[in-house]
């Protein structure tokens, strides 16, 4: 495949994303009428999510746009399970305090909301 591996992916993701949300707006729009034919939404949907892909796959401009996303995403630096598992730490961490910050509040305005309509 090559080093444009990952701008034929894209393309490719794209048209099977875009072949889902096509067929299931056809599907529901021609629920309205008749009972769909499971067929002819799949296949009109793959058909034109492919033409659609093909052209912007084609278009000059919208292939560099990908191909310059690509070459930012291969720039970025993934941690690692150590940098992670600190992260995930640090995030929990910061929820419980929050959750218990936010909890003591709302007990707090609960008991003179109690008080005052007594």
């Amino acid at each position: 495949m090559g080093p444009n591996k990952f701008v034929h992916l894209t393309f490719a993701l794209a048209a099977l994303l875009a072949a889902f949300v096509v067929a299931r707006a056809t599907d529901w729009v021609w629920s309205y009428f008749a009972k769909p034919n499971d067929l002819m939404v799949n296949g009109f949907a793959i058909l034109l999510s492919g033409a659609a892909a093909v052209i912007a796959y084609r278009d000059e401009r919208v292939y560099t746009s990908v191909v310059d996303i690509t070459r930012e995403l291969e720039k970025v630096t993934w941690p690692d399970r150590k940098e992670t598992s600190a992260s995930t730490v640090v995030v929990i961490v910061t929820v419980l305090i929050s959750a218990a910050i936010l909890s003591s509040f709302d007990a707090l305005w609960s008991f003179f909301t109690n008080w005052f309509l007594r």
